[in-house]
């Protein structure tokens, strides 16, 4: 195996499965800094039972799933409410759209199928599949995951939607201190790649560098001395709308196979 990390200082910016990442930096000759651009993730089902609730009574005329994940716990916040026959036959009436395999295999199971979803598991995959559909007044529920998605809720409401959003998972910004040291590394160039694990990370660094007045340093370091690296499309789709545009993305959306694309990069490079 080559060593194509060899004197590369590697971020781990997620905060699940850092020393399996971090040992497969090293084996690669790197060094990995972990800095968790994400706090905890936790279950908000007190949270969202009051929309839950008010979902129920009310109804959408659209209901848009982004992930499976997330899909299967309004199902089980349904069910403990004693109403999971009702939220599946309100999802049954109403048009669905998904986002990603995962969640349109949750659905599957469900025995629903909906009327638009993306070809390629990215946020912008899926505008372009509700593309042709009038929104005007029409009630949209949107299922987010730590990711606000931005342009898709644009999308809608300048197509005439009235939204609405559900989070049943709900993240727990991570620490300012190790944001902040984050951002001092990078601007004084004692970084060279950065991993992005989940499109949150992005959202959460972004929100405190624009906070802070950094964002122009903050894009230039990434244009022109850090690489940053993305675990999948809708991370990587992340990252292209808050102004990176070099960025490395595996085929293979795997933790693993980011660490391995990132050597063969250096190694191609060197």
């Amino acid at each position: 195996m080559g060593k194509g990390l060899e004197g590369k200082q590697v971020v781990i910016a997620g905060s699940r499965k850092t020393e399996e990442m971090s040992l497969l930096v090293e084996k690669q000759g790197g060094q990995a800094l972990i800095r968790p651009l994400q706090g905890t993730v936790f279950l908000a089902e007190q949270e969202v039972a009051p929309a839950m609730a008010e979902l129920m009574e009310k109804g959408a005329d659209w209901i848009i799933l982004t992930t499976g994940i997330g899909t299967e716990a309004l199902v089980g916040i349904a069910e403990k409410m004693g109403q999971r026959d009702r939220f599946i036959s309100m999802l049954a009436q109403a048009k669905v759209a998904a986002r990603g395999y995962k969640t349109y295999s949750v659905l599957k199971k469900l025995d629903i199928l909906p009327a638009a979803k993306d070809d390629d598991g990215t946020t912008q995959g899926l505008i372009q599949a509700l593309q042709p559909f009038d929104f005007s007044g029409q009630r949209v529920v949107v299922q987010l995951h730590g990711d606000p998605a931005p342009r898709l809720i644009r999308f809608l409401e300048e197509k005439g939607a009235v939204v609405s959003e559900l989070l049943p998972y709900q993240h727990i910004a991570p620490e300012e201190a190790t944001v902040s040291q984050f951002c001092k590394e990078v601007l004084a160039g004692e970084v060279d790649a950065v991993c992005f694990t989940a499109a949150v990370q992005v959202r959460f660094l972004f929100e405190y560098v624009k906070q802070h007045g950094l964002l122009e340093e903050m894009l230039k370091a990434f244009e022109t001395q850090v690489l940053a690296v993305a675990v999948g499309k809708v991370c990587a789709e992340a990252l292209r709308e808050e102004g990176v545009h070099r960025l490395l993305a595996p085929e293979n959306e795997r933790m693993g196979a980011m660490i391995i694309e990132l050597a063969q990069h250096y190694e191609a490079h060197a």
